[in-house]
């Protein structure tokens, strides 16, 4: 019984720490935020849809 329990426990330990995890986002600020970070004046730049699409 006390074996059941320990693996219960490990098992919903792993299941939390596991759900935890973070996914890096090619943007994660907006384009104004990223444009005074980096002393730009135009923030068209860093705007997803103003992007040259690469051929």
């Amino acid at each position: 019984m006390k074996t059941i329990r320990q693996y219960a426990v490990l098992a919903f330990a792993t299941l939390i720490l596991a759900s935890c995890s973070t996914h890096p986002r090619g943007f994660s600020s907006p384009p104004g935020h990223q444009k005074k970070a980096a002393g730009s004046k135009s923030a068209k730049p860093f705007a997803p849809g103003q992007q040259k699409k690469n051929r």
